[in-house]
């Protein structure tokens, strides 16, 4: 667990409103740099932008030579774009809208490389035709259901066919496998690696089954950020963490084998003193993630807090130290889970060398492209 005093004392932040996520782009650095350490290189990373959403953090990441990049939205595809990647995965099937949308921004550029997912043949033929209509083409990753039962098709005879579909198709251009495994989270390297390699046993059969088809394997995108040490020794495939960039004490406790640094923490202030040792915090649902039980932030300083409860803009806690407290005084805390969090910021509060430096826009937690 970090503490307190890994985090310079902030000044100038009477005029932060509160609540705020404060992000400290040093940290986000440190944490590039370590991923590019354990991938070997940044050639072998594609890094989803889901947990951050901004343009800025993605510049971070180019600085340090990564090039391909990973989406779960067309708000975040589109700030890729503002960014100026040229190879960009939408990591999340397209369904509805969501495929003409994705079309004709290939279309329209045209210099960028596009890929998504299939795990079906229907969704297929849907992104073939529309490809066919516009005259773009799309690359089409089969995504594989390697035990995480969320999406993906289950390795075998199925899903070599519709590899098969998607390599002969003249509308689509077959991109290679998608494998995530957000199911592994041992919280032992040595457990968690082994189920790892375990779980990829029905995947190395599947491509043995693809290479006696005489069929390519152009790419592999293995794995997310709890497994990015174990798929880092395999060869071949690319590396797709995305709660590394901000890390969280929900992931630093699990995983504590994978020192990355916490590099967002929010500020709350005390909002009132109800009565004996329970203290108000203007810090309620709309302000940190709110799906995991309490405590949904490691508040620093009072770690011996209790959670009593948490409404949309209030969170009531109890701590022996309520008499050291005074009515608008700033706190700090760890979100449990940083991505849910970061999208319900339209902004973030940036501070470099212990001050508040700038402001960035969440750009990218935009839903419906108008």
């Amino acid at each position: 667990m970090q503490n307190k005093q890994e985090f310079p004392v902030l000044s100038q932040i009477e005029g932060v409103p509160s609540p705020s996520l404060v992000v400290f782009p040093e940290k986000i650095r440190a944490n590039i740099q370590l991923m590019i350490e354990i991938a070997g290189g940044p050639e072998r990373l594609r890094p989803h932008v889901k947990t951050h959403k901004m343009a800025e953090v993605v510049a971070l990441q180019q600085e340090y030579g990564i090039r391909k990049f990973k989406c779960a939205t067309l708000a975040e595809l589109r700030m890729l774009l503002a960014c100026q990647v040229k190879d960009i995965l939408l990591a999340m099937q397209p369904v509805g809208p969501v495929i003409k949308s994705l079309v004709q921004f290939s279309k329209e550029h045209s210099d960028t490389q596009f890929s998504t997912l299939v795990d079906n043949p229907q969704t297929l033929e849907t992104i073939e035709a529309v490809c066919d209509q516009s005259g773009a083409n799309l690359g089409i990753y089969l995504d594989i259901n390697c035990g995480m039962n969320r999406t993906g098709i289950v390795p075998g005879e199925a899903a070599r066919k519709l590899y098969q579909r998607i390599h002969q198709s003249e509308s689509v251009t077959l991109g290679g496998l998608h494998v995530y495994d957000g199911h592994i989270r041992d919280s032992s390297i040595e457990e968690r690696a082994e189920h790892c390699l375990r779980d990829w046993e029905t995947v190395d059969s599947f491509i043995d089954s693809l290479k006696q088809s005489t069929l390519p394997i152009h790419n592999i995108v293995a794995g997310g950020s709890p497994t990015l040490p174990v798929h880092a020794k395999r060869e071949g495939v690319d590396l797709s963490p995305g709660t590394t960039l901000l890390w969280d004490f929900g992931y630093g406790d699990a995983f504590p084998d994978i020192p990355f640094q916490h590099a967002a923490i929010l500020l709350t202030r005390v909002l009132s003193k109800p009565s004996g040792n329970l203290v108000c915090l203007d810090l309620g649902h709309k302000s940190v993630a709110a799906e995991m039980p309490h405590p949904r932030v490691r508040l620093l300083g009072l770690e011996d807090a209790s959670f009593i409860s948490q409404s949309e803009e209030h969170l009531v806690i109890e701590t022996e130290k309520a008499a050291t407290l005074s009515v608008g005084d700033v706190i700090y805390g760890i979100p449990r889970h940083i991505c849910p969090t970061v999208a319900l910021q339209n902004k973030v509060v940036v501070a470099s060398d212990g001050k508040v430096s700038s402001h960035w826009t969440v750009v990218a937690r935009d839903r419906i492209l108008v």
